[in-house]
Parts: C-alpha cells; structure tokens; sequence
C-alpha cells in the first residue's frame, strides 16, 4: 500500500524488515555520530566564489547539496519506516528552524523542497528563499497555521493529533497536511552554530517520517595523524542521528564518505548529478 509521499519497499532485505518489527519505534533505533567536516576547503570554496564571482554560498547550502547530491547516489538514504513498513520517499524535503528578525527567541519550523537535479546554486537560492519567507513574513506558514488550530480549542490538540498518527500510521494521512508538517521530511537540520552553540545529537520525532537529523555546532579544532605527527585542523562538527533501520552501517558510512568527498571539492556541486539512482521496490 502507498503513501502519498512514498511507496512501500516490499523486498528489502530480510533482516532490514523484522528490524521493523523488533525496533518498532525510532527510539529503539537511532544511532548517533559525530561527522567533523574539514573548514579549509568549505571555506576557500565560499571565498571563491564570493571574492570572484560575486556569489554568496553558505555552509548550510553546501550540506545540503551534498547530502542531496549523495541521496542521488545512495537512495535508502531517503527511505523513511511507518508501521513497521519500509517506504522510499517520493520527494526530497528538508526541514529548517529559522528565527524570526523581530523576535530572536522565536524560531519557526518548515521545511524546503529540493529538486534531485539541484546544483548548489539551486540549494542557495531556495535556502535563501524559505529564510526571507519565513524570516519576515508577519503571517504565519502552513505548520503555524495547523498549530495554532489545533491548540484554539480546549482538547482539540489531543484528539487532532492522535487522529493525525492514526492516518499516519495507516497511509491516510492527507498530502496537505504532511506538506504542512514539520515531522515529514527527508532530512531535520539545524544550525546551531548560528547561535554559536555545540553540536547536539537531535532525536528524530516517532511521528512523522524523519530517519536522518543532523546538527551543525561551533567550528573545532581536532587532531589528526598527518605524515606520522599529530596536527591540528579546522572542523565544521555534525552530530548525526540515524534510524538503522533504513539501511545498515557500512551503507551509512558510504554516505557519509562520499558527502566528505562533495564537501572537499564543491566544485562537483556546480553541475547537475550525472545519475539518479531509483530505490527498488
């Protein structure tokens, strides 16, 4: 059975889906790593780009595109489990807190949706977008709007959500609202470094369909081995959370190897992906 935002996987591998049934919920299987992201070639690469071209890029927008860009290559990245049902996801969305200029301390969530083919032009520009959207606007987005809805009368959030996972759980669940939904995406990213906090490990909600969070932190410096001495670099810390259940370790590990790959040479970003690999259903 589908969901309007993804198709069931029925051949995954088999212990990929008893997983499901031994770990019914999300909290039984995050797990949880640091990614420390090298800043040098981030950083000449934003210069670059600014200094010469004239073009604004953020390290933001280039994790995002290299996580979309890998996400074409390594589809269960964008896998999401429901009910102890595997489903590949029918679209990429990833979702961001942004504070709003007139009140610092209230933050808005949403999410922005992504084209397979975006370079990292793409990724800017709609970043940039969804920021001044949301940032200035003095109406309030879809995801306000269904809040603040259900919290108007007294018991109506308790029965709207309960209702809400119900359709959920069962693939009924109407596209509006997971498009107004902060809980439904491919990926739950927050910048903490914008308020010039460390890392966190995010858990991913048990509503929803998030499999993947990721945090940025305050810049770090860590060691390394370089021809036989402990050196010092620059780092952009990551603290990931994964529900296992999607995909194994070793997959998750490609994944993460080949976003250092993108983040070490962003020019490969500029261009759109040679392939986009399908899920197999």
């Amino acid at each position: 059975m589908g969901r309007p935002d993804g198709k069931r996987i029925k051949n995954a591998e088999p212990m990929y889906q008893v997983a499901a049934y031994l770990m019914n919920k999300r909290v039984d299987s995050m797990n949880m790593i640091t990614v420390d992201l090298p800043l040098d070639p981030m950083n000449d690469y934003i210069h670059k780009k600014r200094n010469k071209d004239g073009v604004v890029i953020t390290h933001m927008a280039l994790l995002v595109a290299a996580y979309l860009r890998t996400a074409c290559e390594y589809p269960a990245l964008n896998r999401f489990v429901v009910n102890k049902k595997i489903y590949a996801r029918n679209e990429f969305c990833v979702g961001l807190v942004v504070l709003k200029t007139d009140d610092p301390g209230n933050g808005i969530m949403s999410k922005i949706y992504f084209d397979m083919n975006d370079t990292i032009f793409d990724v800017q520009r709609k970043i940039d977008e969804y920021i001044e959207a949301n940032r200035t606007s003095e109406k309030d987005n879809s995801t306000e709007k269904m809040i603040k809805k259900l919290l108007k009368i007294p018991g109506l959030c308790n029965f709207g959500v309960g209702t809400f996972r119900f359709l959920d759980k069962h693939g009924m669940l109407p596209k509006s609202v997971i498009d107004a939904s902060p809980f439904h995406e491919s990926l739950l990213l927050s910048n903490l470094a914008s308020i010039r906090t460390n890392h966190i490990y995010h858990h991913v909600y048990e509503f929803g369909t998030t499999s993947v969070s990721i945090t940025m932190g305050n810049p770090r410096m860590v060691p390394k081995m370089s021809k036989g001495e402990v050196v010092f670099e620059k780092t952009l810390p990551l603290g990931v959370v994964m529900d296992e259940r999607i995909c194994s370790g070793s997959y998750f590990a490609r994944v993460f190897k080949r976003v250092l790959g993108y983040l070490k040479d962003p020019t490969l970003l500029e261009v759109p992906p040679e392939v986009i690999n399908k899920d197999e259903f």
